[in-house]
């Protein structure tokens, strides 16, 4: 069960992620732990693969525009009856991925937000470091989202890998919430010997008593990802759970082609666990 939550709250402050989180925390009857950022003036050099030089541009007051960020979030925390903590930390900006990576290690779930084109990258930083390095699961929440969370249709992309295997085992208490679970399958169309077998990981979640129906796609040429996004729209999906493929290179993050995707292109909230 996921009892312990932390939320970072973005590099803007936006309302999508806050509010999101919130609900998250209200449906399972979770603690919550909003998190702020107060930068520090230091110049990361980009060529030592570093974030990029001009996410320096900030306020001189970044630290009352992190507690206003708080605040404003502890406030809706408490409207919505959910218990609440909140941590202003300070942070160079290279350095802030990596300690809400391992701050969130002692936390069962990190909520996350996907960074908005027109705003900072910083937030890109930490979702893929929480996602590597932290042992946990999160959810990253698109930055078009406007609905608190929903569970009446939730799709599971299932390839028979262990990190796969890892975010259905984590999603658990989303899945035994949801009103449809469907297992999403892509398969090369080559032999019998390469199909994955879904149905046995569809009774594995009825067992649980989860409802679920099995949906097999072929891949052909088509992109993988461009697939999932696909079933998404068709399915009317409110909720995905996928494995997160990658490693970690010295301060780099290397994702794999799915997973990179799915980041930067996501349209519904999602569950990801390596």
């Amino acid at each position: 069960m996921f009892k312990d939550i932390i939320v970072n709250l973005g590099f803007r402050g936006g309302d999508t992620i806050a509010d999101y989180a919130i609900s998250v925390a209200s449906i399972l009857g979770a603690h919550i732990t909003g998190v702020a950022f107060a930068y520090d003036p230091t110049v990361p050099m980009s060529g030592l693969g570093y974030l990029r030089a001009q996410l320096v541009e900030e306020p001189s007051d970044s630290k009352v525009a992190a507690k206003a960020i708080l605040d404003k979030f502890s406030a809706a925390s408490t409207r919505a009856g959910v218990l609440v903590e909140q941590r202003l930390l300070r942070a160079s900006i290279d350095r802030c991925a990596d300690q809400f990576a391992h701050i969130a290690r002692r936390f069962d779930l990190a909520i996350v937000g996907q960074v908005d084109p027109k705003t900072s990258s910083v937030d890109t930083a930490i979702a893929e470091a929480t996602l590597f390095e932290s042992g946990r699961p999160i959810i990253m929440v698109p930055y078009i989202q406007k609905a608190p969370l929903k569970l009446d249709n939730v799709m599971v992309c299932w390839d028979g890998s262990r990190p796969a295997a890892r975010a259905i085992a984590d999603a658990m208490p989303f899945l035994a919430k949801a009103g449809r679970v469907e297992i999403a399958i892509i398969a090369n169309e080559r032999s019998k010997q390469d199909e994955i077998e879904g149905a046995d990981m569809g009774q594995h979640l009825a067992r649980h008593g989860v409802k679920v129906d099995v949906h097999r796609m072929t891949r052909g040429d088509v992109d993988v990802a461009d697939m999932l996004l696909s079933n998404v729209a068709d399915s009317g999906a409110d909720f995905m759970v996928m494995g997160g493929y990658g490693h970690s290179r010295l301060r780099e993050f290397v994702l794999g082609g799915v997973t990179r995707s799915i980041l930067h292109s996501m349209t519904v909230p999602t569950l990801m666990s390596h």
